[in-house]
């Protein structure tokens, strides 16, 4: 097991290092790392070689030491039957709700799927992928399962103003559905956990108090995370996007053992909330990682490191155009705060 590997694993177990590593739970592939491998990313999401060499090339590229798998947040809601679009050079897209209320949440037939291990769709193509990157870099990398958030996998399911109106209207039948979409989930992440997966990271984009308010996060949202983060191993990451600033405090008691944010994060006054959850953050994936220059990216996680994260994270997944180089600069920009050198 390589040092850095060690550390992060050790950091994930809530031991506090004197310098924060830069890794990601999030989707982190390039255009240039599928290129490297000879793969088109439409294509990996079927495979499971082609899935772990896509997953792998980003650390083989720029010594980032994660890898996170599936490549895309859709695969609960297809295994909910939602039609997915793979066609493009993007990723999985659904392409029509598959109830039109959220009270036929609890009506769908596929919640009757038992055997999580023997489901002959995609998450067992996943699963044998994160089998794959375990045994190929495992002993390098750490490695994340990620899954939606119980609310983002809502708005994949739903007509999204049906689902506003119900929350008006019924938000005792929305948070019931969200309920059951944690025990689903839940089941997805320890089937990673036990393929190998180091640790969930649970991205809540659509259900971020950033993007449904204060408010709405605690009455929908919040109670369905701690279910979901009861119901999950440590270590657990939450990554929530948007304007967080004024819910940290509620983001804390989700129950996940660290917080990743993005851009718009005030991480300084986080830090002073976080006080035994772990920070992590918040490099702009776009303006900085994807559309900065080397310097750019370099003052970001300066600015990060000495706000006080534990460990710096791009604020969302990367976008495939993200320069290789850039990506290096952030992996490779770790201190040794007693020696002053890059590790």
């Amino acid at each position: 097991m390589t040092h850095l590997r060690a550390d992060i694993l050790s950091l994930l177990n809530g031991n506090k290092l004197a310098s924060p590593p830069a890794f990601s739970g999030l989707i982190h592939i390039t255009s240039e790392g599928l290129q490297s491998e000879g793969l088109i990313l439409h294509e990996v999401h079927h495979d499971a070689q082609k899935m772990a060499r896509a997953a792998a090339s980003t650390f083989k590229l720029t010594g980032m030491p994660s890898a996170a798998l599936p490549l895309d947040l859709c695969l609960p809601a297809g295994m909910l039957g939602a039609e997915l679009n793979y066609e493009g050079e993007g990723f999985p897209q659904v392409r029509r709700a598959v109830v039109e209320n959220v009270r036929e949440i609890g009506e769908l037939e596929n919640w009757r799927i038992r055997d999580w291990r023997l489901e002959t769709g995609r998450l067992e193509i996943v699963c044998e992928a994160i089998g794959l990157v375990k045994r190929n870099i495992g002993n390098e990398v750490v490695i994340s399962g990620t899954i939606p958030g119980p609310y983002t996998l809502l708005l994949y399911l739903c007509n999204l103003k049906n689902l506003f109106i119900e929350m008006k209207k019924e938000p005792q039948v929305v948070l019931d559905a969200l309920f059951h979409l944690s025990s689903f989930l839940s089941k997805i992440g320890n089937t990673y956990r036990d393929s190998g997966a180091d640790f969930i990271t649970i991205h809540e984009m659509g259900g971020s108090p950033g993007f449904i308010g204060p408010a709405k996060f605690e009455q929908f949202v919040l109670p369905a995370l701690k279910e979901l983060h009861a119901s999950l191993p440590s270590p657990r990451v939450l990554s929530v996007c948007g304007n967080t600033n004024k819910s940290v405090a509620a983001l804390a008691e989700s129950g996940a053992d660290a917080i990743s944010v993005d851009q718009l994060n005030d991480l300084a006054a986080s830090r002073d909330v976080l006080k035994d959850i772990m920070l992590f953050g918040n490099l702009d994936p776009v303006a900085t990682l994807w559309k900065g220059d080397e310097a750019e990216v370099a003052e970001a996680t300066r600015r990060a490191r000495e706000a006080g994260v534990d460990a710096i994270w791009p604020g969302c997944d990367l976008v495939p155009s993200t320069p290789i180089r850039n990506i290096r600069v952030m992996s490779l920009s770790r201190r040794d705060t007693t020696s002053g050198r890059c590790e």
